[in-house]
């Protein structure tokens, strides 16, 4: 048996009024999987923890019991959970005061979504690189220059700090955590049974190309299936149209209306799209990437990357290896 397997690690949630449900209850869930599959000493136990404790009020209107925080409490992992209650939490003194000395007897202090913005007010975060939820970004970066603010990351380690993006990211995060105490196979299983069909690693963009795409209607789904499948082929806008059944030119108009982008804008994001995630997740040559993905040369694919993330491929893969 994996020795690691033999210590029970005390995993706590901070949450507050108004904090986000999902971002406490989705990494309690990755929690609870090791703990059903392993024989007993059981590897987490978890604790939800708030400062005066008894129920505290999510932004959903649905309240989850806590914990009072204990004076001198000892974790092996803090979790501080993210919402809209992040806004007044912020600025709470005693909330800032606690995290800081939690933050002291643990070996990883984590966030989940804004949770981030606690850590960053407490002092945490400062000089080191740190994720939030896409659209409060800006926020942080404003609020917060000492931090070094990684716009389109799942999630961000440095040091003892973790920090995820937006609501389900906690999974993702709390997957990485369980992986690095538990090894890989644990950590796949409890993916598993959690029905998440691909686990997302911490330098996975938090965005879909298709979140970028306004589809006025499913009338492009087929032809798009089609464009991920073939993203090795030239993909001319005439072989395009052919495969919509409609005429080059009808289709060009119709497919920016649709879309909001041209056929050859969208083509070229579901290749970064596909690219990056090969150059993060495998270990084959870039030149083997740039032909599968339609770039042809890895120097092309190297350009095109610079311009739309401003790193070249080799830079985001040693990043996700590091």
């Amino acid at each position: 048996m994996n020795s690691a397997i033999l210590t029970t690690r005390d995993i706590g949630v901070l949450i507050f009024e108004g904090f986000q449900l999902l971002d406490a209850a989705g990494p309690i869930a990755v929690f609870e999987m090791p703990v059903r599959g392993l024989n007993p000493p059981p590897p987490y136990r978890l604790t939800v923890y708030s400062l005066k404790g008894g129920p505290v009020r999510s932004s959903s209107g649905v309240s989850m019991y806590s914990e009072s925080l204990p004076t001198g409490l000892t974790l092996d992992t803090l979790i501080v959970s993210g919402g809209e209650g992040t806004r007044s939490a912020m600025h709470d003194d005693s909330m800032l005061s606690a995290i800081r000395d939690m933050s002291l007897r643990t070996r990883r202090t984590t966030s989940v979504c804004s949770g981030a913005f606690l850590l960053a007010a407490a002092g945490l975060l400062d000089g080191r690189k740190a994720t939030t939820h896409w659209r409060r970004c800006p926020d942080m970066t404003r609020n917060f220059p000492a931090v070094k603010v990684e716009q389109d990351r799942i999630f961000v380690r440095d040091g003892k700090f973790w920090t995820s993006a937006g609501i389900s990211a906690g999974i993702d995060l709390a997957l990485a955590l369980v992986e690095e105490d538990l090894g890989e196979d644990v950590a796949r299983e409890s993916a598993r049974e959690l029905v998440v069909h691909q686990r997302r690693h911490g330098g996975q963009s938090q965005f879909s190309v298709m979140q970028d795409v306004k589809l006025a209607s499913g009338r492009f789904d087929t032809l798009i299936d089609w464009l991920r499948a073939n993203l090795g082929s030239e993909l001319k806008v005439e072989q395009m149209a052919e495969h919509a059944g409609m005429s080059p030119r009808n289709f060009a108009r119709v497919f920016r209306t649709e879309t909001g982008t041209t056929p050859a804008r969208l083509v070229e994001k579901l290749r970064l799209e596909a690219a990056r995630e090969r150059v993060e997740m495998t270990g084959i040559s870039l030149q083997k990437i740039a032909q599968q993905t339609g770039f042809g040369e890895a120097e092309r694919m190297r350009v095109s990357f610079m311009r739309a993330y401003g790193q070249p491929p080799m830079v985001l893969r040693r990043h996700r290896r590091g």
